[in-house]
């Protein structure tokens, strides 16, 4: 009786608290979509490491070329039913300094011809400005002498590229693409890497939690209903009598 009477404000005061993460994370994607389409932002020569959690989805204009030499492929990754990698090359700025640049997904038919597609000479991307990703405990380590990149660890990656010797900066972009879906298919046919769509992807199921925890504190408290009801209605149990 205790614990299911307990239970249904348990289960709402949970399903209360997830209301208000909803709200939470409602605001937070208006605010980083509220970023995403200001004006692209130009980085300084020596960015500040610690302020790039402010800017994480803030749109940025680079110059430079690739350093094709530490490209490195993180696999597996699908697109519209379409097995391959993103390509993860540095990006030797004008400035000498060098960031990561996510460049976008190639199919697997395409990964061995990389090298012949190289674009060589000075180039310009337009990305967003992204940080290292949660890694869960089934994703495996990353293996960089072998060439096997599952997540995106981006101080691994940059010190993978040459660290700070060779002036790179653990600064993970993504390489943005606003180009139609015909034009997505045609680079995706001749393996030129596709960039991410300029969208707010953050991950938000706290809605189906409320409902979830609401429905239990619900169900419960009907259930100690049904409960409290049959013990009324259940006649006290007589003694036995003797003789």
């Amino acid at each position: 009786m205790v614990l299911i009477g307990i239970m249904p404000a348990f289960t709402f005061a949970l399903g209360t608290w997830q209301l208000k993460r909803l709200k939470w994370k409602i605001n937070l994607i208006d605010e980083l979509e509220e970023k995403l389409e200001l004006q692209p932002l130009a980085l300084p020569s020596k960015i500040n490491l610690s302020v790039i959690p402010e800017f994480v989805f803030r749109r940025v204009a680079l110059k430079g070329r690739w350093d094709h030499a530490h490209t490195m492929l993180l696999s597996p990754r699908v697109r519209e039913g379409v097995h391959g990698v993103h390509v993860v090359t540095p990006l030797v700025r004008e400035n000498g300094s060098t960031v990561l640049v996510d460049r976008g997904f190639v199919s697997k038919d395409f990964v061995a011809s990389l090298d012949s597609k190289r674009e060589e000479g000075e180039v310009e991307v337009l990305g967003m400005l992204r940080t290292s990703q949660y890694r869960n405990r089934f994703t495996p380590d990353n293996d960089p002498d072998n060439g096997m990149w599952y997540w995106v660890d981006v101080e691994g990656m940059a010190n993978y590229a040459g660290g700070e010797e060779a002036r790179v900066q653990p600064v993970f972009i993504e390489q943005i693409f606003e180009g139609h879906a015909g034009e997505a298919n045609t680079r995706l046919e001749k393996g030129i890497p596709i960039g991410r769509a300029p969208t707010v992807d953050l991950r938000n199921s706290h809605l189906s939690y409320v409902i979830t925890w609401y429905a239990l504190s619900g169900l419960t408290a009907f259930m100690f209903w049904r409960v409290l009801k049959n013990k009324q209605k259940s006649p006290g149990r007589r003694m036995p009598r003797f003789g």
